[in-house]
């Protein structure tokens, strides 16, 4: 017994737990139980318990056994704890690695034990450097070593060490192994490689029904539809039986793309065929009536189906609400015997996009009285719904939330959180959270660049766009509206004409109807109305009411009724009928005091039943 404990508090890590478990073992009842098991132990039965174990509290009683009769030097004993540690559902991965590390030389089935352990974890790249210190050691590793490296490679996009390893296998004259090359599919695909998956696709020479359903769900997470489908009829043709993951991947392809044919091709050939299908693909079928439309098939699935789940109900409150059928959607998600934070978000993210903004804050504090925890979608539904109403206290909420919390906050939610505190009028800080975000986006620059030049800081709003210049991110057409706009309404003509100039020729971005709206806008401000009509005579496309409503603006300022009328006259051809252009036109008229004019407005206005918007506030 000394000598067991002495081997035990030898180690520098695993000592607590093998002291704890000698213990444990060396107490009366369980000194019973093992010596029941190990009345004459032999390596066989010890071999035997240990593939029959079914906890980590039985292992560890075994494992201070293997110590009590002198056996913690068998590599295929200490191998098999390994194993089980790593791998059995039960097992316990910090465990397996501190045996492992208690091994002078460990052996092939320790490493890959220990390897296909760690890819399945929250920490797959630890597989990675498993795989480096095997390779160091003189260990060659085989067709069981390279598909877990390489999908953890997949999960963490360490694509230069998947190329490695890779290269590898080649080396070894292991790549031709189908279920490598399965992974290496999925690997390519993960890397948004898709030529070089169809490759490895393509040179495998007894395909699996694995290695057709990784190449489909490739096209199908590429958006590549004709492909899907092309190799879904190769695959029948050589009279392979698709199963539920072939479904779910072509139903995936069918809904992206709005692809009803194929969608009730599969439907129709699940029914006539028999194929027994679970509840994943047909919530995947009613979600592909409802993206396609039909909604009305969609719900027949639905009523039809014995046994919904939580997937089931929110793909129905997602196909209303998709649709702008809020009271449908409320009505089915009241229904839903249990809800979870995905179903809550679909509804609250339903009322958000439907300009319901006081209904989608009821439904969250409905929510948090349920038990339900938000999670960051949640909450840049519920930011947005604030910055759509003014509502500064309840976006404060919410962000105090996420800090009382300690919830990890992505790029998405900083740049909801600025969003909503500069649309608030908090603009200082939105500046002091923008400034303290750890990683900024494209997304992140044009929104505070907005946000300068929602406020009337111009200059500001330039030095930031130079900001994201020095910085290396590439500006979008987001940027540029953002950017004209502070310039327009600080004045900033000369930079405007700049910044317009340069985002075609030095950033090759064609500008569109919004950018010559702001172009418009900011000319109209600084009087240069003849500019501003050469300008939209060289628009490539027809000016919109935005733009014509930019230079009236403009000619109510400066009293222009010539280019008023003109303004008036394109309107009627345009047929549209916004009654704040109309109203504009009228005091542009009013305020020059020609009564006549302004009455022919007025009478176009009743005779085309334009009604003047009534004026709202929230005080």
């Amino acid at each position: 017994m000394t000598f067991a404990i002495k081997y035990a508090t030898a180690g520098s890590r695993l000592n607590l737990f093998l002291v704890r478990s000698l213990r444990t073992v060396l107490s009366s009842q369980n000194t019973k139980i093992i010596s029941h098991h190990f009345r004459s132990p032999t390596h066989q039965s010890l071999h035997c318990l240990l593939e029959k174990c079914s906890s980590m509290k039985e292992l560890k009683l075994l494992h201070a056994q293997v110590i009590l009769l002198g056996l913690a030097g068998e590599i295929l004993t200490v191998g098999k704890i390994v194993s089980f540690c790593a791998v059995a559902q039960l097992g316990n991965l910090r465990y397996a690695q501190l045996v492992f590390d208690q091994v002078p030389e460990p052996n092939k089935f320790m490493y890959n034990s220990l390897i296909r352990g760690y890819s399945n974890s929250d920490d797959p790249i630890k597989s990675v450097l498993l795989y480096r210190k095997m390779v160091r050691a003189g260990i060659s590793p085989n067709e069981f070593t390279i598909p877990f490296v390489i999908k953890a490679c997949a999960s963490k996009l360490a694509y230069w060490e998947a190329v490695i390893v890779h290269a590898h296998a080649i080396k070894l004259g292991i790549e031709s192994y189908v279920y490598v090359q399965n992974v290496l599919v999925n690997l390519y695909t993960a890397s948004r490689l898709i030529r070089s998956a169809r490759q490895v696709f393509d040179g495998i020479p007894e395909r699996t029904l694995v290695s057709w359903n990784s190449m489909i769900g490739a096209y199908s997470k590429m958006g590549c539809c004709k492909e899907a489908i092309l190799l879904f009829q190769e695959m029948r043709q050589l009279g392979v039986a698709p199963d539920v993951f072939t479904f779910v991947s072509l139903l995936s392809v069918s809904s992206q793309h709005c692809i009803l044919e194929l969608g009730r091709f599969l439907h129709v050939y699940i029914i006539v065929t028999g194929t027994a299908i679970d509840s994943i693909v047909t919530n995947a079928l009613i979600g592909m009536y409802a993206n396609c439309g039909h909604l009305q098939y969609a719900r027949r699935i639905f009523d039809r189906m014995l046994d919904k789940n939580v997937v089931s109900w929110t793909s129905m409150v997602n196909a209303y609400a998709n649709h702008g059928l809020i009271e449908y959607a409320l009505q089915i998600f009241n229904q839903m015997p249990l809800k979870n934070v995905v179903s809550w978000n679909s509804i609250i993210s339903c009322h958000v996009q439907e300009g319901q903004y006081k209904e989608a804050l009821e439904l969250f504090h409905r929510m948090c009285s349920s038990g339900v925890i938000p999670d960051e979608a949640t909450l840049v539904s519920i930011l947005s719904a604030c910055s759509h109403m003014g509502d500064l206290e309840g976006g404060k909420k919410a962000h105090s939330y996420i800090c009382d919390n300690n919830v990890t906050v992505s790029v998405a939610f900083y740049n909801s959180l600025i969003d909503m505190y500069a649309k608030c009028g908090s603009l200082q800080t939105a500046m002091d959270i923008f400034f303290e975000m750890p990683e900024k986006s494209v997304v992140s620059y044009n929104i505070i660049i907005g946000a300068l030049a929602l406020h009337g800081f111009g200059e500001e709003a330039i030095q930031m766009f130079e900001k994201m210049q020095a910085n290396r991110i590439c500006p979008d057409e987001i940027t540029f509206t953002g950017l004209l706009s502070a310039c327009s309404h600080s004045g900033l003509v000369d930079m405007g004409r700049y910044y317009f100039d340069v985002m075609s020729s030095t950033f090759g971005i064609s500008p569109d109807v919004t950018h010559y709206a702001c172009m418009v806008d900011l000319l109209g401000r600084g009087g240069l109305l003849g500019e501003a009509i050469a300008l939209i005579k060289k628009m490539p496309t027809k000016p919109d009411v935005v733009v014509w409503g930019a230079l009236l603006g403009a000619c109510r300022t400066y009293g222009n009724l010539e280019i008023g009328k003109q303004i008036l006259k394109q309107l009627l051809e345009l047929g549209r009928y916004d009654s704040g252009l109309y109203v504009l036109l009228s005091n542009i008229y009013s305020e020059s005091q020609r009564w006549e004019d302004m009455k022919k407005i007025r009478k176009i206005m009743e005779e085309c039943g334009i009604r003047k918007c009534k004026a709202v506030s929230f005080i």
